[in-house]
């Protein structure tokens, strides 16, 4: 409780569920919003030092630090005071917004429904039955985008703090959240499209104050709002600044000048809501007495394990009805335990520290055992964590961090890796129920409901395998039929990994086949080992292996999986080349052991069993190449005629054009072009391929 800040709070909080027509579409429950007392954690806190370590981070791919960078969300703007009038006593609202510049647009003032001034209509059906109708939208930026902007009239004004005499009505709307900029934002229609649409219901006046730089004075807003950068216009003293560059700040100067506002800086990111109204999950470690008072659990009492055999099928959460678990004693006070449970997110925040110290029963982890572990060197993970629980891990570290000098980590995880999604098709049936691809089956090229052909299935797009979706393949299947290396081979031969794969039958059974073809190279291969001829090198032999070992090691340090696919095709073509016109094959044993543990990490079961066959029983270790035996004095030149690649030359490095030209009168690909008198259009293109070290 020293680093973490805990306090139970009322906030307004959406079921975890995308909204389709105003239901989840997981539950088909209908989704409102309700105040519930929850816990958090004070992430918002370690905004800025979130933020800032994102630069320390330099083996993280930019794209998940600038996802990162967005959620938090810093932006610089200005807090500004609204002077209110009406029949109600409230005297004034503050906002926070980071266009001030755009003040003399303001048409319009917009509350959260959940923003005090709301208490004054408590009592108001018409604004119960408003309140009732947000409840029912979606909160997330895209619900609120494209949802019907409404609004509720309070029958307050607000005067304009930059020109007094001027005032616009005060509303609720529906697309203003609480947890941001003091649930109250400022319309200006002309400048921002949510603003347009709710003027253009409202029939409120909607007022240009920005122009583009390709536009004069002139320039109005009609069908759709501009929100591009230009120049103020209709504004008073701010004509004529560049917009937003300069006149957010000459504006902020104005406003702290009179009194009615103040540069701030503002964050995106809200504190961690990590109550859950569910039985799985660890328990929140504390009680209240009658009155609501919060007790922390004793550590002698620690752990609160979750009680066993219940009724899960129960309205709510299940261990709000455990009364015997619930109830308990601390220095002889009855108290009643905390029925919700830490979000899931909360464990998987700091699993890697309890992998440090595995064995520790006393605490989560040791500090010499972190010290010697973390940060942890290389993440692989799926995009999709890019943002919650990597930025979680991130505060676990900053947290704990915090005002322990103990401990001195303060980014987890070194370097990071985000693979993609394995993804299939989707389904659904008449009545729009998720269909798995073992229940639709394919005929006279159209897709139905396997042993109802009358019944036509609707096939969706292509997404990550879920699930709630059903769009899964059942692993055993697949294995049974095809062997888990096949999978393997398939998943990383389809796309680079930080790049999504389309599952497909015929994928998988081409890399069936492929095993099925390296199956029967190796016993070819078994049967030409010569064990007198053991320790003889073939220099043919000796120089692929070193070159294959090159690009499997280069290619496993960059992630380029798909690549390492591409090196194991191109080493069955050379062996299989390479016994067929080799009588005495030298060294064979040697270099092909080296070969199948270049493969293991791709297709392990399929060479183990190859290196148990050849009755390699010693310790594997990976096979490290001769940098001597990699070097050559030859290039390869692809040869192109008009833009086309006609033949691939090997040649020395440094040959002359003219004793290249020579060799080229001899190759059979190109020896018609030459004939035509077409050889001014050859384009010689050195060092494009075999270049081992650097992998080109």
């Amino acid at each position: 409780e020293n680093y973490v800040n805990w306090d139970p709070v009322d906030q307004t909080v959406l079921a975890n569920e995308q909204v389709i027509d105003g239901k989840g579409w997981r539950s088909g429950a209908q989704v409102e919003r309700k105040k519930l007392n929850q816990w958090f954690f004070n992430i918002s806190k370690f905004s800025e030092k979130l933020l800032d370590g994102l630069d320390s981070l330099s083996e993280w791919p930019n794209k998940v630090k600038t996802m990162q960078k967005n959620w938090i969300g810093k932006s610089f703007g200005c807090e500004i005071n609204f002077e209110i009038e009406g029949n109600l006593p409230v005297k004034e609202v503050k906002c926070f917004t980071t266009r001030p510049d755009t003040l003399f647009g303001f048409s319009f003032l917009a509350l959260s429904i959940d923003h005090n001034v709301s208490n004054y209509f408590r009592d108001n059906k018409e604004f119960l039955k408003f309140k009732d109708e947000c409840s029912k939208t979606g909160t997330t930026e895209e619900a609120i985008a494209i949802g019907e902007k409404i609004g509720f009239d309070t029958g307050l004004y607000a005067k304009n703090p930059i020109k007094p005499e001027e005032k616009v009505p005060v509303y609720f709307a529906n697309f203003v959240l609480m947890e941001y900029g003091f649930g109250a934002v400022f319309g200006c229609p002309a400048h921002d499209q949510r603003d347009f649409d709710f003027a253009k219901k409202y029939n409120l006046e909607i007022k240009t104050v920005v122009r583009p730089f390709d536009k004069d004075d002139n320039f109005k807003v009609h069908s759709e709002a501009y929100s591009g950068p230009g120049i103020l216009i209709n504004s008073d003293m701010l004509n004529g600044l560049e917009a937003p560059n300069n006149s957010v700040l000459e504006t902020i100067k104005v406003l702290e000048n009179k009194n009615i506002g103040k540069k701030q800086i503002n964050y995106r990111l809200k504190d961690w809501g990590v109550s859950r109204q569910r039985y799985w999950g660890c328990p929140i470690p504390v009680a209240y007495d009658n009155e609501g008072n919060v007790y922390p659990i004793p550590k002698s009492m620690l752990p609160v394990k979750l009680p066993e055999n219940i009724n899960l099928n129960v309205k709510g959460n299940p261990l709000d009805s455990q009364n015997r678990w619930k109830e308990i004693e601390i220095d002889g006070k009855k108290l009643i335990r905390e029925t919700d449970t830490l979000d899931t997110f909360v464990c998987s925040s700091w699993y890697y520290l309890r992998f440090c110290s595995p064995n520790n029963k006393s605490y989560a982890f040791d500090k010499n055992e972190i010290d010697y572990w973390m940060p942890v060197d290389q993440y692989i993970g799926g995009v999709e964590h890019a943002i919650l629980h990597l930025l979680y891990s991130r505060f676990f570290m900053r947290a704990i961090n915090h005002e322990n000098n103990n401990f001195e980590i303060k980014e987890p995880f070194q370097s990071l890796f985000t693979q993609g999604m394995v993804c299939h098709e989707t389904y659904k049936d008449e009545n729009n129920n998720w269909l798995s691809p073992e229940e639709i089956e394919k005929i006279n090229n159209k897709i139905v409901k396997k042993g109802e052909p009358n019944k036509t299935v609707k096939v969706g797009p292509s997404e990550s395998m879920s699930k709630s979706k059903k769009n899964v393949i059942d692993p055993e299947f697949i294995i049974e039929n095809y062997g888990a290396d096949s999978v393997r081979l398939f998943i990383l031969s389809d796309s680079p990994p930080e790049k999504d794969v389309q599952w497909s039958e015929q994928g998988m059974v081409s890399s069936y086949k492929f095993i099925q073809k390296l199956w029967l190279l190796h016993n070819e291969i078994k049967q030409k080992i010569s064990e007198e001829d053991k320790l003889q090198k073939n220099s043919e032999l000796e120089k692929f292996t070193n070159q294959i070992i090159a690009k499997i090691t280069y290619n496993l340090d960059k992630f380029n999986y798909n690549v390492i696919i591409a090196n194991m095709y191109e080493t069955y073509n050379f062996l299989v080349n390479f016994i067929k016109k080799e009588k005495n094959i030298k060294n064979l044993d040697f270099n092909y052991k080296k070969i199948l543990i270049c493969f293991s990490p791709v297709i392990p079961h399929f060479a183990n069993e190859c290196l148990e066959n050849l009755k390699l029983n010693k310790e594997v270790r990976w096979p490290i190449f001769d940098k001597n035996i990699l070097e050559t004095d030859e290039v390869k030149y692809v040869i192109q005629i008009n833009g086309k690649k006609r033949s691939i030359i090997t040649a020395k490095k440094d040959i002359l054009e003219n004793d290249l030209f020579e060799i080229l009168k001899k190759d059979k690909f190109i020896e018609k072009y030459i004939n035509k008198k077409e050889i001014k259009k050859l384009i010689f293109i050195q060092n494009r391929l075999m270049n081992i070290l650097t992998n080109e």
